[in-house]
């Protein structure tokens, strides 16, 4: 491993190259692993907590029943036309799969910083929605 002068900001530091960038792209693969396999549990997660088989979710979802098994042991990156048919057969939004896999994500990572929204601020925010697609919106122009 070797040193190599790097400026950030004006500010010349000294990086070391060689084995460390094949350490950064091994934990980069790790990453995009960790991201297939949590996709896959909070989908199996879900379907078994409704009690349907991966055959019963494959069929509805129309994919295959081995696909879905790689999908949900995290052997296969799903596509996201994939996944909104996947999320359509549990009967669950897609936001919300991916709201749990980025908090599982999170956790992974460290950041134990709670990522809510007060319920004053989410019902607020519901009652703005509601006026807006009622179309009685105040302030509206």
């Amino acid at each position: 491993m070797t040193k190599q002068p790097v400026s950030v900001n004006g500010v010349v530091r000294w990086k070391d190259v060689g084995l460390a960038d094949d350490v950064t792209a091994e934990t980069h693969e790790t990453k995009v692993g960790v991201l297939r396999q949590e996709i896959g549990e909070v989908l199996r997660s879900v379907r078994q907590r409704q009690g349907r088989t991966l055959r019963e979710v494959s069929h509805s979802a129309r994919v295959s029943l081995g696909y879905l098994s790689e999908v949900e042991r995290g052997q296969k990156e799903a596509s996201s036309e994939l996944l909104a048919s996947i999320c359509t057969a549990l009967d669950i939004p897609m936001s919300q799969m991916l709201r749990e896999v980025a908090d599982r994500l999170a956790y992974a990572e460290g950041n134990f910083i709670p990522d809510t929204v007060p319920s004053e601020m989410t019902e607020e925010f519901t009652r703005e929605v509601r006026q807006l697609r009622g179309g009685t919106a105040a302030g509206a122009h």
